[in-house]
């Protein structure tokens, strides 16, 4: 009856390996104390090697271990290698390079403006509670209600016709459902949201009020239903406090969207597809 319902790329990650290859101003004088190690004479900053580590890792580079920062200090020195010798070989060149390159060049400084936005324009606390009190009031209602379900029209109707004459639905799903499932337990499905229903039978439900008996046969991929309402709520809310940070992650990508929305109406794009 119920339908079944990432992880983080870190374009950072790769970004600093497009960065590798990027040649120093002069190796000699960078090949300092900022210096974590060279590489051919190039040398790898104190700064970047942080970055990397942050990236790698998903924390401070300052919390990093000792052996966490030799590994991937190994590891940086490899990726150094490589991207010199696909500079030799004439790799970074290619156009399908150039455009992943490109990429996460642009990848890394929208997100370093839109962190820049965010900073610029934090979230008040009234803003916060404002989108809070609407995700609650958005929350779909939980609905209580029992079924029997049937192989044929003719069958669910005969139930139908029990029921109008008095019959008792909880004894007639034991006896006439195929859902093992509910059918032991009178039909009794428990607490639902409609989402997680098949849409016939979602729909039904929404269409009764409490008490109510699906005067028609209910057809779903898997039978026939007759469907009894048995009551309706709203779900406890969560405390503030508790989500209060992700209400705030909602409040910023709103504020992002409606600043890149007049960012557009600014700018000149046209599209060629």
């Amino acid at each position: 009856m119920r339908h079944p319902r990432s992880t983080i790329v870190l374009t950072a990650f790769l970004g600093l390996f497009a960065a590798c290859t990027r040649p120093a101003e002069d190796p000699a004088a960078k090949a300092t104390a900022s210096s974590v190690a060279t590489v051919n004479g190039k040398p790898i900053s104190s700064e970047f090697f942080d970055e990397f580590l942050s990236a790698a890792t998903g924390q401070p580079a300052a919390e990093a271990t000792a052996e966490q920062k030799t590994q991937l200090l190994d590891q940086l020195v490899n990726m150094q290698l490589a991207a010199q010798t696909a500079e030799t070989d004439g790799i970074a060149k290619e156009p399908g390079v150039q455009a992943r390159l490109e990429l996460l060049r642009l990848q890394v400084l929208a997100e370093a403006a839109s962190q820049k936005y965010i900073k610029a324009h934090p979230s008040t606390e009234a803003e916060i509670k404002a989108e809070y009190d609407t995700q609650v009031a958005s929350m779909p209602k939980e609905y209580k209600a029992r079924h029997i379900l049937v192989e044929t029209t003719e069958t669910a109707e005969s139930v139908i016709r029990e029921l109008q004459a008095g019959g008792d639905f909880a004894k007639l799903a034991e006896k006439e459902s195929k859902d093992q499932g509910s059918a032991a337990k009178g039909g009794d499905l428990d607490w639902f949201a409609l989402q997680t229903m098949v849409k016939p039978f979602s729909d039904a439900v929404a269409a009764l009020e409490k008490g109510q008996i699906t005067q028609q046969p209910v057809q779903s991929e898997f039978g026939w239903h007759v469907i009894k309402l048995e009551d309706v709520r709203s779900p406890a809310a969560p405390e503030f406090e508790s989500v209060k940070e992700r209400v705030d992650m909602i409040v910023q990508r709103k504020k992002l969207q409606a600043h890149f929305e007049e960012l557009r109406k600014a700018a000149n794009v046209q599209k060629n597809m």
